[in-house]
């Protein structure tokens, strides 16, 4: 097998490493300088039917793996992205363009949910209860369902895939794993990674190629399962579509546009690195990204001031350098799509107050480098407060109180990260009450979910399932009910005096 130096992959379809039938490929390209990260091979419905196929003949005797021996392997696995962790932060910085200590996050994520999940091997808990009749037992066990499809996004490139594939293989699946094409080598390394562990061959498969052909074919392949996927609202509307005729069970995470409030009792200094971070780290590429402040009138104009004077310090560059603070966005209609909100934003009548273009100046035009961008005086309604922007953009927004504040950051049609700032416990109990999102964070921004809590939201965010923590179990498994009955005659529930 072809490692990053060589600049050449494969898909790996029942433990062998094969290239496309067609012989396409594609390449992986920097997104800080153009840099060919790798050829990949543009894989099609057939490699998609070769790996569900070995994925299915695998779960026969996945499944009957004890489950505190499937979690004795994971805890290998993350023994393993211990010892990896640097060499993946820097292909991140590389492959996707998040600056280091982002890349480093990344990758903690998944060594955090992958000794988790292990634990899980040892838990994995079912419920007993008492019976209505004498002489019976009643008990419910959690089971594996199949062969999972992994659909996942460049933006978390080894988190996201680890979110999903750790917990289905502890609990008895196997996957077929489609990374992002925008970041195939740092799901290819991951799935190498997994393998050393000791998974068996067919257990983790990976195929690169588009959504068209090869997430279309997984959608729709009627030996797959269950589906998780992370992208775009529209994306996912699509995939619960094509997956209607099989039934196969779907779990959808989906866009944000979340909001965080700033009260008038708030630590503003505070306040501002809780926006710093949660709307321009990952260059606002995140699903949790803070792409609205909303901020009482009283300290309006100073949170503004303070958010302007910080932003414009920030520098842009190649993730991989120490002194970046704001990497580049992930390839040229990402730049385009940000720009066009910006003209948006003006045509609406917002403030531009920093930002607003492309970074072309110097070393900067090998990449694509969007300016941090700043609009005030927007409307709740304008669009640059309600669509996702998914770019390093935020909108400033008035508001009288908390009332009005609760109410505006509700009033989109997400529901996913929430944040407010104030040092009242009683506005603080008030927001965590009212704010309709999965997520709520008193004095602290948007970002940053702990993997032993669900991670997932609301309204058009999702269709209800989230992952890691318990909760994540629930999407790879489902309930059994088992009764007993040793009384030596026919009982019939409901019928039968006890």
């Amino acid at each position: 097998m072809a490692t990053t130096g060589t600049k050449s992959f494969q898909n790996l379809i029942g433990g062998e490493w094969t290239d496309a039938a067609s012989g396409e490929t594609f390449e992986s390209t920097s997104p800080a300088d153009g840099e060919t990260i790798g050829v990949f091979p543009r894989s099609g419905p057939e490699e998609v039917d070769r790996a569900v196929e070995a994925a299915k003949a695998a779960f026969e005797e996945w499944r009957l793996v004890p489950a505190p021996k499937r979690g004795e392997i994971l805890f290998n696995l993350a023994r393993i992205l211990e010892r990896e962790k640097t060499a993946l932060t820097d292909l991140m910085t590389h492959e996707m363009g998040k600056v280091k200590a982002e890349a480093g996050g990344d990758v903690q994520e998944a060594i955090d949910i992958t000794y988790y999940m292990a634990g899980e091997g040892r838990r994995l808990f079912g419920q007993t209860t008492p019976s209505e009749l004498r002489d019976k037992w009643n008990m419910s066990v959690r089971q594996p369902i199949g062969v999972v499809g992994a659909i996942t996004p460049w933006n978390f490139p080894i988190a996201i895939p680890s979110w999903k594939m750790i917990p289905a293989l502890v609990c008895g699946n196997t996957v077929v794993l489609k990374p992002a094409r925008d970041t195939p080598a740092l799901g290819e390394r991951f799935v190498e990674l997994i393998a050393e562990a000791g998974i068996p061959a067919g257990v983790v498969n990976v195929v690169h190629g588009g959504g068209g052909s090869v997430g279309d074919r997984l959608v729709r392949h009627p030996d797959v399962r269950v589906i998780s996927l992370t992208g775009s609202r529209e994306t996912g509307v699509e995939v619960l579509k094509a997956a209607a005729d099989t039934l196969t069970h779907v779990h959808l995470e989906l866009g944000g546009k979340n909001a965080i409030i700033v009260m008038d009792d708030a630590d503003l200094d505070l306040a501002v690195e809780g926006i710093l971070w949660s709307a321009f780290g990952t260059s606002g590429q995140r699903c949790t990204a803070a792409s609205r402040v909303i901020a009482h009138e009283a300290v309006y104009a100073a949170l503004q001031s303070k958010l302007v004077a910080r932003v414009e310090k920030l520098r842009l560059g190649p993730g991989w350098e120490d002194d970046t603070d704001v990497g580049p966005v992930i390839n040229k209609d990402a730049i385009e799509k940000i720009h066009s909100y910006t003209e948006i934003g003006r045509d609406e009548g917002a403030t531009l107050l920093t930002g607003g273009e492309p970074a072309t100046d110097g070393d900067l035009a090998k990449g694509f480098f969007y300016r941090p961008t700043i609009f005030a005086d927007v409307d709740p309604q304008m669009r640059v407060a309600q669509e996702e922007i998914f770019g390093p953009t935020t909108a400033l927004i008035r508001v009288r109180d908390v009332d009005e504040a609760i109410r505006v950051s509700n009033g989109i049609k997400f529901g996913l990260s929430s944040s407010i700032f104030t040092r009242d416990v009683n506005t603080a109990f008030r927001a965590m009450r009212d704010l309709e999102a999965g997520i709520t964070y008193v004095n602290a921004g948007t970002i940053g979910a702990e993997v032993h809590l669900p991670f997932g939201g609301t309204k058009d965010t999702g269709n209800g399932h989230r992952e890691a923590g318990q909760a994540a179990l629930d999407v790879f498994t489902e309930w059994k009910s088992i009764y007993v009955d040793y009384s030596g005659k026919l009982q019939r529930a409901q019928i039968d005096p006890s």
